[in-house]
């Protein structure tokens, strides 16, 4: 599953407060993974800048949320992926500031390929996603 606001940082909710995101906009949505290869793909926009909280002035770098769930893991796994060609904004993105071991954030970053982001969720290894706990 994925949840994202809109092109103007704007989230399709009751609770967004800042301004009314774009109705035709969902802003999430599910996508199983194939059975075999466990590779799935989704069409969408890529989503405006967010504030880190309500009434805070830091901005989140343009990002996708993911909750990934599969047989054999008891809970699901929130992770984010930001995007290769918003390195000034993922450079101050708060969230990304924090995180300690700085050669992980590589993991989170989906590269650009034309019109393409290509984005790769490991759930253990070498290049083991990182995971966030909320």
């Amino acid at each position: 599953m994925r949840w994202q606001a809109d092109a103007d940082g704007l989230y399709n909710s009751p609770s967004e407060t800042r301004g009314q995101a774009d109705p035709n906009f969902r802003g999430w949505g599910r996508q199983p993974g194939d059975m075999q290869t466990g590779e799935f793909a989704f069409e969408t926009i890529k989503p405006g800048r967010v504030p880190l909280r309500p009434n805070d002035s830091r901005l989140m770098a343009p990002h996708i949320l993911f909750w990934v769930v599969a047989r054999g893991i008891n809970i699901g796994l929130q992770t984010r992926m930001y995007f290769s060609d918003e390195e000034p904004a993922n450079a101050e993105d708060p969230v990304l500031a924090r995180i300690e071991h700085r050669q992980r954030v590589r993991t989170l970053i989906g590269q650009r390929d034309g019109d393409t982001v290509r984005f790769n969720i490991h759930l253990q290894g070498e290049n083991e996603t990182i995971f966030f706990d909320m």
